[in-house]
Parts: structure tokens; C-alpha cells; sequence
């Protein structure tokens, strides 16, 4: 049964939804929400498990598609483009193959529709040994968190999923489901290699990312066979913040085709 999926949606226009990645959520995209606005009407998702989207005890990406999917069926839209960031991006891929005739273009920000070594289960590990009750403060979780990270300066975005209840802090996302689910999250559904999506689809790729080295689309094929590459120099993975003027004109780019 697909979850009914909390959105911020911003401007007017035919619509673009806006899928974040792992431990994120909308509140992410505001800025590129706010620069693509002035042409389309843009949703910002949080996927299940994350943000103020309902929690589930599974997260496969057949279910997230299809809530995305269901998203899309009750607000009535029409031409839309989808553009998803890492985990966000396997999700919509999977939502484009699955469901070809609910989208006009796809955009996958930074990766690629294969598996990947897990290097995302520390984080959640981390997450879930900070003493949120004994906590006094926001920057107390932030360098708690500092020390129990292989890479310190994740921290900071992090944190934005922490939250204030009944005078103590929590965490926002599933942090139970996610860990237990991270097999499949670095994985991507191999029924779905059978199907195609023919219809525009643009990759915007990190130069100083390892998700997609050198721009290398081989994994794309032949699901995705009209696709266009767009490597954005001096950007790593999140290539939105790395570079926001260069990603937005990507993403200009990308919706013009």
C-alpha cells in the first residue's frame, strides 16, 4: 500500500518533482526549489522514512516508486519531470521504468542504477549512538556526532534531521528501518534492468565524485537509451550545494530537452 508522501511545493508551471537522497529531505532543495519556481511547479518530496513523510517498516525501491508514483495519480499531474539525488535518484529511475507513462523526462543527479559498496550504514550507526536525552543542545549532537563519523564534516547535514520532542531531542528519520534496509538501498532492483524508459533522461554527474566516474554511463544501458550526460567540474556528490550556480543550469538544460 503506497504512502501518502509530505511535499513543499513552490511556483507554477508544469510540474517537476524533486526527490532528495539518504538521511535527507526536502527542506534540502528549498534553494533549487525557489531558482526552478519561476518556471515549473515544483514538489519536494520526502520520501518514506524521512522528513514529515510517513514511517513504514520496509523501504525497498519498488515501494518507493510507488509512492512516488501514487503522489503523482492523486495530485493529477501531467508532463512531469522527475529529478531524484542519489537514493532519490535510484527511486526514480525505478519509478520511470516501472511507470513509464506518468513522466515526460527523468534527471538523475550522481548516481548510477547499479550496486555500491555500503559506506552509509556508519552514519546511521552514528546517528543512533549519540545520547539524544542527555543532549542540552543541537551543537552538542553536532560534535558528539563529529566524533563517532568516518567523515566529520557530514555532521552539519545530519543534524538537520534532528528535532525537538517533549523536551528532548529525536530523530526525524527511521533510523532502524533505514539500517536494516541498507542492502537494499546500495542495490538496485534487477527485475528492472528488463525495462526501458525512451523518453528524455539526463545524468548530472559530480567531477570529484566516485558514484560515476569520468561520467562513465555504461551502467545506464540500455534502460535508458536516450540519455545525455552532464559532468559538473569541481562538485562532488552533492553537486547541488558543491556547485548551485553550475547545477542549476544543468537542470535548465535538462528540463529544455
Amino acid at each position: 500500500m503506497p504512502l501518502e508522501l509530505n511535499s513543499e511545493i513552490s511556483g507554477s508551471g508544469t510540474p517537476l518533482l524533486l526527490l532528495h537522497g539518504l538521511f535527507g529531505s526536502a527542506t534540502n532543495w528549498r534553494s533549487v526549489a525557489r531558482q526552478l519556481a519561476d518556471t515549473h511547479q515544483v514538489h519536494a518530496l520526502d520520501l518514506r522514512n524521512h522528513g514529515a513523510s510517513p514511517w513504514a517498516d520496509t523501504m525497498t525501491y519498488a515501494e518507493m516508486a510507488a509512492d512516488v508514483g501514487d503522489y503523482i495519480t492523486r495530485h493529477q499531474l501531467k508532463k512531469v519531470s522527475l529529478m531524484g539525488h542519489s537514493m532519490g535518484g535510484k527511486t526514480a529511475m525505478a519509478l520511470a521504468l516501472a511507470q513509464p507513462g506518468l513522466l515526460e523526462r527523468l534527471i538523475v543527479v550522481d548516481i548510477a542504477p547499479r550496486s555500491y559498496h555500503d559506506a552509509l550504514s556508519s552514519y546511521a550507526q552514528a546517528m543512533r549512538s549519540v545520547d539524544l536525552m542527555a543532549a542540552a543542545s543541537r551543537a552538542e549532537v553536532q560534535r558528539q556526532l563529529q566524533s563517532l563519523l568516518p567523515d566529520a564534516s557530514v555532521a552539519p547535514f545530519l543534524v538537520q534531521n534532528l528535532v525537538q520532542r517533549n523536551e528532548h531531542f529525536d530523530w526525524r528519520i527511521n533510523l532502524a528501518v533505514i539500517t536494516s534496509a541498507m542492502a537494499t538501498l546500495v542495490d538496485f532492483p534487477a527485475p528492472l534492468r528488463e525495462h526501458v524508459f525512451s523518453k528524455p533522461t539526463t545524468v548530472i554527474a559530480g567531477a570529484l565524485s566516485d558514484y560515476i566516474p569520468g561520467g562513465d554511463a555504461s551502467a545506464f544501458a540500455p534502460m535508458f537509451p536516450k540519455l545525455t550526460v552532464e559532468v559538473v567540474a569541481g562538485a562532488g556528490h552533492w553537486v547541488h550545494a558543491d556547485k548551485p550556480t553550475e547545477f542549476i543550469a544543468a537542470m535548465r538544460r535538462a528540463l529544455a530537452r
